[in-house]
């Protein structure tokens, strides 16, 4: 285990600073604009567009990395980041930091796709659960430090944007001196909203409604805090002891969830978090101390809803279509993150800071009564259900490629990329419907292209590798597969020695659809 800690100590640095200023960055724009007397709509809605260029960032990243590579696209994102950190400091438009927060959503998302798909590219299939675990630590440790890290600054001046733009910058060091292996490109995995829709009705809904409570937690949680009379010391421990919570509690419940039934523990979770908050809508005044107990209990419900989904969901895909679900589950999860602070903040505008947890228990009420046993009939169950409950951190600090580190996911023979059976049905149904009998593509006649191809085109663009993979065929693998690569030490490292062949050679081992990493000066990624 520390032998595998230390040949990443370099990206688990980096992930650590990021989570550090990211979350000391969320709360402090919380505890400022509260004490502004700004509207708590327009707290949820900078938190929400944040979130919202978290999900639409995949993309955009996926495009910025082909273009400059992994490390110039993760230091030209971590400068973006520091920038909108710091023009809080020379801006008080609202407007202009709501279009800022987007742009910082889509720059921490880029940095996570390079350091999460680094991870996976140079990670053998044996020491991917332990990669995965403490990838997660870090992630959920580095959230709880930022938190805290705001007890060091009593005034909400401007010293704690500086603390967390130089956490922002020096998250670049261990990026750019890394002596690692420059990574391979990695496909992001399509969406195919209907077999997912079709498989795993139940887990999206539960996936929706951890994003908006967990949305609404990070955006309006610290300002229900300082409203009953917490200083800001106070309300970063607050925050602080409900993340650290859901951490810790993520291994009992792991536990439990690998010999229980799923759905049963999904209802009997949200039960509870509806009925624990109960006390704070408003009814009583409650001293410090009780609050933390309250945020403890909070934590350890809301933080552990979005796993149990997962490893349902899990259970009722086909274990070769994971890194899909993944996707899927990403989007679903940062749409449900980009709405509940928007409506948590209405409801505490309209009428009190109490309603923010009585939309928790509202959103825990949808999930009692639509998650039911009953429902579950076991037709879609995968081979190997019930799949690894896996302790996931919260998913906005994070980015679907994370999926390939997953356990569960066997990634070299994942079929993502191809569209499943019941899409292609759809598709026939509507082409033989279009032109009936006329014998040409999309006439009524089975596409004889790879499924890759379909899998591809249902992705929001076609980039030029994108193209090349669809190129080679059905049977390439869309991601880099994460076998020891030739030329490279057992800590990672680019070592001649290892391998008497050519760089090009080396190339030449990987999968056809993975893009060619350059030499050092080179761009990452060339397409012909």
């Amino acid at each position: 285990m520390v032998k595998t800690i230390a040949a990443f100590f370099s990206l688990y640095l980096a992930t650590l600073l990021l989570l550090i200023s990211s979350g000391l960055f969320n709360t402090y724009m919380g505890l400022r604009l509260t004490a502004e007397f700004v509207s708590e709509l327009w707290v949820g809605g900078l938190i929400a567009a944040y979130y919202t260029g978290l999900v639409f960032g995949a993309r955009i990243g996926h495009r910025i990395i082909i273009r400059v590579g992994h490390i110039r696209a993760y230091a030209v994102t971590a400068a973006v980041a520091t920038v909108t950190i710091l023009v809080l400091a020379l801006v008080d438009n609202l407007w202009v930091w709501l279009g800022f927060r987007f742009l910082a959503g889509i720059a921490m998302v880029t940095q996570f796709m390079v350091l999460e798909s680094w991870l996976n590219e140079q990670t053998e299939n044996r020491l991917r659960g332990r990669v995965f675990a403490f990838y997660m630590v870090c992630s959920s440790c580095g959230t709880v430090l930022g938190q805290l890290a705001l007890t060091l600054f009593p005034r909400l001046n401007y010293e704690p944007l500086i603390f967390a733009a130089m956490c922002s910058v020096l998250c670049l060091i261990p990026i750019a001196m890394t002596s690692r292996l420059h990574p391979t490109l990695q496909m992001p995995a399509p969406i195919h909203a209907r077999y997912y829709r079709s498989r795993v009705p139940i887990s999206l809904l539960v996936v929706f409604m951890a994003g908006a409570l967990t949305g609404a937690f990070y955006g309006l949680a610290p300002v229900y805090a300082l409203k009953q009379g917490l200083n800001n010391s106070q309300v970063a421990v607050f925050l602080a002891a409900a993340v650290a919570a859901g951490l810790i509690a993520q291994w009992p419940l792991g536990w439990l969830a690998d010999r229980v039934n799923r759905v049963g523990m999904i209802r009997i979770n949200a039960l509870a978090l509806m009925l624990v908050v109960v006390p704070l809508w408003g009814w009583w005044i409650f001293p410090y101390w009780a609050l933390v107990v309250f945020s403890c209990v909070q934590g350890a419900l809301l933080f552990t809803l979005y796993p149990l989904g997962a490893a349902f969901a899990n259970d009722n895909v086909d274990p070769d279509r994971r890194v899909g679900l993944s996707a899927i589950l990403y989007m679903v999860y940062g749409v449900g993150a980009s709405l509940g602070p928007l409506a948590a903040g209405l409801l505490m505008r309209g009428v009190s800071e109490g309603m923010y947890f009585v939309f928790l228990s509202l959103c825990a009420l949808v999930l009692v009564a639509f998650v039911r046993p009953q429902k579950v009939t076991g037709a879609n169950l995968s081979d190997d259900a019930p799949t690894q409950f896996v302790p996931m951190s919260d998913s906005l600090q994070s980015s679907n490629v994370v999926a390939t580190l997953d356990p569960r996911v066997d990634v070299e023979s994942d079929v993502s990329f191809e569209t499943p059976a019941e899409e292609l049905e759809g598709q026939d149904d509507k082409e033989g419907a279009a032109d009936p009998g006329d014998g040409t593509p999309g006439a009524g006649t089975p596409r004889q292209e790879g499924a890759a191809t379909d899998g591809i085109s249902a992705t929001d663009d076609v980039t030029p590798a994108a193209e090349h993979a669809a190129a080679v065929g059905s049977g390439a693998q869309a991601h880099a597969v994460p076998a020891p690569l030739s030329g490279v030490n057992e800590a990672g490292e680019h070592d001649p020695a290892a391998s008497p062949t050519a760089h090009g050679e080396i190339v030449a081992e990987l999968p056809p659809s993975v893009a060619k990493p350059a030499d050092d000066g080179q761009d990452a990624v060339k397409h012909e």
